[in-house]
């Protein structure tokens, strides 16, 4: 098991330990007990496999949440080859809360764009916790449309609990920066395939989230708002939080049943955080045989079916 463990997760963690604790015995004592260990190795897998088939929409969310999870760097660094990350909005900074840059996954060239959180207390405040302000949005969009321009598909990797929300980013413009964003991305003429492989939190996902292939990992969550932001206004508390997200519907299963998502990315038993190299393995073949498909359409069929898939979305009542 990793080295933090969430709540639902300790009776698997106490039979591990048992079965630590049997094989130590093993190999000091010399007694045999290779049919005992072979047993509760059979009862851990059976409990794993029923714990994580069996999660509740708030669980799935503190997976999506877990500090071991690969970010956005892990899977670029882990997929692409020849990785040159771009810098910066040529307006005002450069938002280290939103990366990208050129790179190739088996010699297919990509434009990746995502948000970056951090693996310790430094690095988060150093990305804003993968919060983006709007300069993060106006270099996302400078670097997609560059990668339009040399006619390079595009994979945006979403991971944020929302846009940063302090007074100076909306003073430089942040709903505007997301609006534009929605709208160029909608118009673009080389593949985009967008993928939430943690938080995908409001229009903070949204303005990097239009694409002709939505994918979203197993474990993660897509929604207007957050379990804890929703429990906090619905019932003035966050100690609603799970019923909250169970009202939410935010997961992949539910985004894929209401036509939000394309697809759902399977994850290692356990989640991402258990295996990343595995994880980033699947992602990567997902990745290419998705560009693979989205290549051999014309770009304004590709542009026509990107419009028509988001506008069917929702339900209208007159």
């Amino acid at each position: 098991m990793p080295a933090m463990l969430l709540d639902f997760e300790q009776p698997i963690a106490a039979l591990e330990g048992k079965l630590q604790e049997m094989q130590k015995l093993a190999a000091d004592s010399e007694v045999d007990v290779t049919e005992a260990v072979a047993a509760l190795e059979a009862k851990i897998g059976a409990l794993k496999k029923e714990t994580y088939a069996n999660l509740t929409r708030w669980q799935r969310v503190q997976l999506s949440r877990h500090p071991e999870r690969p970010y956005t760097l892990d899977y670029i660094n882990g997929m692409a080859d020849k990785f040159v990350e771009l810098h910066g909005d040529r307006t005002v900074a450069d938002d280290k809360a939103m990366v990208g840059g050129f790179g190739e996954i088996d010699g297919q060239p990509v434009m990746f764009v995502g948000q970056q959180k951090g693996h310790n207390t430094k690095q988060r405040q150093f990305r804003n916790f993968g919060m983006p302000n709007p300069e993060g949005y106006r270099k996302a969009l400078r670097l997609m449309k560059l990668a339009e321009k040399f006619n390079v598909p595009i994979v945006t990797l979403i991971d944020t609990p929302g846009a940063f929300p302090g007074l100076e980013a909306e003073e430089r413009g942040q709903g505007e920066a997301i609006a534009r964003n929605l709208k160029e991305m909608f118009m673009l003429k080389v593949p985009v395939v967008c993928v939430i492989i943690g938080e995908g939190a409001s229009g903070g996902a949204l303005g990097i989230a239009i694409g002709d292939r939505v994918l979203m990992l197993e474990n993660t969550w897509y929604s207007v708002i957050s379990p804890e932001s929703c429990s906090s206004i619905l019932w003035r508390s966050w100690d609603y939080k799970e019923q909250a997200a169970e009202a939410l519907k935010l997961t992949a299963t539910d985004m894929q049943k209401a036509g939000l998502v394309d697809g759902i990315v399977k994850e290692p038993l356990g989640g991402a955080h258990t295996d990343p190299e595995k994880m980033i393995e699947v992602l990567k073949k997902t990745l290419l045989k998705t560009l693979k498909e989205l290549a051999a359409v014309p770009a304004a069929e590709r542009i026509s079916q990107r419009i028509d898939k988001f506008s069917a979305m929702g339900v209208v009542v007159e």
